[in-house]
Formats: C-alpha cells, structure tokens, sequence
C-alpha cells in the first residue's frame, strides 16, 4: 500500500486516545477502562485481508448492553475484581485473558478458559485459550495481546521487520506460531477426550498497538487493520525533544487502554532523569504516555516506546545471530 502524505495539523485527524476518552471517559478505573479498550479497540490484524486466510476473529461493533455492563461495571468492580483475584499479575498476556474469560463467562459464552492439553503427564501439546459457544458451534478462540515496533531499516518480510520491545518475536513470526501450532490444537488426538464437541471453528483474535519510528502516524500496511491503535518510538537521545509537558511512565499492565491518572505526571526534566535511571538498571525500551490535564485528570494524548540508543543495532545483531526473523 502507498504511504499517505502527512495530513496538516489544522485538519489532523482524531487521535485514538480522543476518541476512547469521548466514549469512555466516565470510565477510571483501570481494570475497567483495560476491558473496555479490549472490547471496543480496532481489531490489530485486518479479518479481511487474505494473509490471514479468514482465520482471524472480530470482537464486533459494542453493544449498546455492553456498555451499560461495563458502567455498570465502574459503579460496582467487585465482580471483576474478584475474577481477577488478589494475584499480582507479571504477564500482560495473561491478565488481557483473565479479563476477557471474565466478559465471555458474564455474557454465556465460556466453555473453558486456559484448558491445557497433555499427551502424557509430562509432556504438553498445547491449551486453549478460550474454547467458547457460538449458538449451537463450539469455536476454539487463540487470544494475543501485542505490542510491536517497526524497525524500518530491516524490515523484512512476512511481518518480521515489527518486533517485540524486548526484542524477542516478530508480528510475522507470532501469527506463524498461532497458525501453524495453536490453531490446530483441536485436531491432536491427546485433545478429543477434553472436548464437548467437535471444534466449528478456530480463530485468533489479536489486539494491540504498533509503534512507527519518531512521532509520524501510523502507516497503511496491508493485513495491518485501518484504524490501528498506534503510536511512536524514538530513541533516548531522541527523546530529549520529545513534544509535550507531561509524561508519566507507563507500569506494563496500564499499557493496554489510553491512560488516566490522578498523579504521576512528570515534567520533561523528570522524565528524562527517570529515563536515565530506569536504563541504567535494565537497558530496555520503556513506555511514555504524553498526558494533558483536564477536569483534574492526567489523560493521555499519545504514546511511545523510548528505547536505548543501541536497540537498532541489537535488532540487527539478533537477526544476524538468527534469534530474530529476517
């Protein structure tokens, strides 16, 4: 797909994080605003596009009773947050799954939830993430949550040139895994005595954000769905100039819905001198939200990964080590 020439700022248009507060934003609690970014975000991957063979899955346009569920929701969190129990959560993935086994079980539709499936006792072969009802169908549904950034000096193909922050996968390497491996899950001998039925369908539903180089929008990419949720990177030499008053870094389970906070902001000062401090400990790409005020919140207006001035060329030393998809 040809790039689209930049659009001028006086007609620039509505960035995500203004629409998610327009709609959501009576909503402050964060497990609620993350379940709600969950179901009403812009699918990742475009369910259309022939890449992904008609294998991918679509939360659907909201409900006007989902909604009302998750204000609900905000009054009340004492179901969600009994869901999600009193465990500290170190995955992102897997907290994005314990809130949508929640939203499926309130509205019916779970089956099982995280069912692993043994060959023996110890031996693996997989787990469902979600098996689930679809009218009388029973569909097996792999769940991601991904965060990538797109290296455009090796990019590659097949998706490989949008890399994981910790340098470890690739969107194309990931999709392969998830369609070569998990998907089939159901059709391994090892899984039919677990399943109630036969498997309808097997699906993956992928939602994230990808984050292009410097603070330019998201770019077309074909399989890539129009709108994405998308945002910057840059380096931390780069960041020096980085537009905006106040920041606030972003702890990893806040990274999934636009944030809003009641404290926390740094000036630019602060956010470099934390940046510094944060680096020194563990030299990886950390998460800034550029946050304005308004009726005595912190929102977000944009976001971005800030990474050491060396991520590059650690991406290209992994793909020529092979640990990174070229």
């Amino acid at each position: 797909m040809t790039r689209q020439p930049p659009t001028p700022p006086d007609t620039a248009p509505e960035s995500y994080q203004a629409r998610f507060e327009r709609r959501w934003g009576h909503l402050t609690r964060p497990h609620v605003r993350a379940l709600a970014w969950l179901l009403d975000a812009p699918d990742l991957l475009d369910p259309g596009s022939p890449h992904w063979q008609g294998r991918i899955a679509s939360v659907g346009a909201m409900s006007q009773d989902t909604a009302d569920w998750l204000a609900a929701l905000e009054q009340d969190p004492i179901p969600l947050d009994a869901a999600l129990g009193a465990r500290h959560y170190s995955r992102l993935g897997l907290y994005a799954e314990k809130l949508m086994a929640f939203y499926f079980a309130e509205h019916g539709k779970l089956v099982a939830h995280g069912l692993q499936v043994r060959a023996n006792r110890n031996d693996t072969v997989g787990e469902f993430d979600f098996l689930l009802r679809d009218g009388d169908d029973l569909v097996h549904l792999e769940f991601a949550t991904k965060f990538y950034l797109l290296d455009a000096d090796s990019a590659g193909d097949g998706f490989n040139g949008l890399i994981g922050p910790n340098l470890a996968d690739t969107l194309g390497a990931k999709m392969r895994k998830i369609f070569d491996k998990q998907l089939s899950l159901a059709r391994h001998p090892a899984a039919q005595p677990l399943l109630p039925q036969p498997v309808a369908r097997a699906l993956a539903l992928v939602k994230g954000w990808l984050f292009y180089p410097g603070v330019e929008a998201g770019r077309g990419m074909a399989g890539i769905s129009q709108p994405h949720c998308n945002g910057f990177w840059m380096s931390m030499a780069q960041a020096q100039s980085l537009p905006g008053e106040r920041f606030v870094i972003m702890h990893r389970l806040l990274w999934l819905a636009p944030l809003k906070a009641c404290e926390g902001a740094l000036d630019r000062n602060g956010l470099l001198a934390a940046l510094d401090e944060q680096m020194a400990k563990v030299s990886a790409p950390v998460m800034v939200a550029v946050m304005r005020e308004t009726g005595g919140w912190l929102v977000e207006e944009r976001r971005g990964f800030v990474v050491p001035d060396d991520w590059q060329a650690q991406a290209a030393q992994r793909r020529q080590d092979g640990t990174l998809p070229t």
